[in-house]
């Protein structure tokens, strides 16, 4: 939609989008809070840990977003063209890198900050993995780091991929829906306005435990607010990296990857501090990595707008 003075927002499209965004994953989680919510979702499968918030927080919860992008095409006649996911091979590969690594470097060192914040919850001998394992683990140096390396090893090269086959229904929605009909308020005004809504969709779901439990100050309204921070900054890389690939893949893929990496600095702590604090990259400290790579994309001349030129001439399919 244009105006006068260039590409104008369609309110029109973007509030049913929200709409059935926000109703489809609330509506989930009302389901999820009066079957026992998150802790005590009946079991479907007896003898399993399969429940019903098992089920339903990778599936209906996490793919709403792509629901929504779907059915407000449908409703509004809006076509199936530039749908960000036929990618320029040529143009997505260095967004794809940067979106895995970047991810990983992120989360550590985010990790490293909250640890030297508070350097007596840092634990190399993993004890609480331990101690969640029943006692099963070897206990020696050589085997703590095998375990450790063990586990890098399938959380950096074989989650991320399969973590993609969840969250291509939130990029395919915020990434590629949302964040490209806010692109007439500016690229940069785009993705921050995406994160934040990206971090408001969470809000019942974080109320109820998600990513920072029950047992914290303020609760659940500090929770809520890291949450927002979190998608944030977040939001703000994975948007970035959107458009200078023109293509949503390499936001699927950090999404991935972050999903993978994210309880790596978990492995190595104590406990002891408020989780709405760190390690994991969802804390405040914790995500301190992913602060300063939206403080330099934002902050960094030009930056947005080359990758938005990188959009305007990019694949319409």
């Amino acid at each position: 939609m244009s105006g006068r003075d260039g590409p104008r927002l369609d309110y029109r499209r973007v509030g049913i989008y929200l709409t059935i965004a926000f109703g489809l994953a609330w509506g989930t989680v009302l389901v999820l809070y009066l079957t026992g919510g998150l802790v005590h979702s009946p079991v479907l499968i007896p003898g399993t840990p399969v429940t019903l918030a098992l089920i339903l927080v990778p599936t209906l919860f996490m793919w709403s977003p792509a629901l929504a992008h779907i059915i407000t095409r449908l409703v509004t006649g809006e076509g199936w063209h530039d749908l960000w996911l036929r990618p320029d091979l040529g143009r997505v590969r260095r967004p794809l890198l940067a979106s895995w690594a970047g991810t990983v470097l992120c989360v550590l060192a985010g990790g490293l900050v909250f640890f030297a914040v508070f350097p007596g919850a840092f634990d190399p001998s993993m004890s609480a993995l331990r101690e969640r394992a029943g006692g099963q683990l070897p206990t020696s140096p050589s085997a703590s780091a095998a375990i450790l390396l063990l586990l890098a090893l399938l959380v950096l090269f074989i989650a991320p991929l399969f973590n993609s086959l969840f969250t291509f229904g939130e990029e395919f929605g915020w990434r590629a829906y949302l964040q490209p009909h806010l692109l007439a308020l500016g690229s940069r005004r785009a993705v921050v306005i995406t994160g934040l809504i990206w971090g408001a969709w969470h809000w019942p779901l974080t109320a109820m435990g998600h990513n920072y439990g029950t047992r914290y100050a303020s609760a659940p309204w500090l929770g809520m607010l890291a949450m927002t921070w979190f998608t944030l900054v977040v939001g703000i890389f994975l948007g970035y990296l959107t458009l200078r690939a023109g293509s949503v893949w390499p936001a699927v893929l950090g999404h991935g990857t972050l999903n993978a990496v994210a309880g790596l600095p978990i492995l190595v702590s104590a406990g002891g501090i408020s989780p709405v604090l760190g390690p994991h990259p969802a804390g405040l400290f914790g995500s301190a990595g992913f602060t300063a790579a939206a403080l330099w994309i934002l902050l960094t001349p030009r930056s947005m707008l080359r990758g938005t030129q990188s959009r305007q001439t990019g694949p319409t399919t």
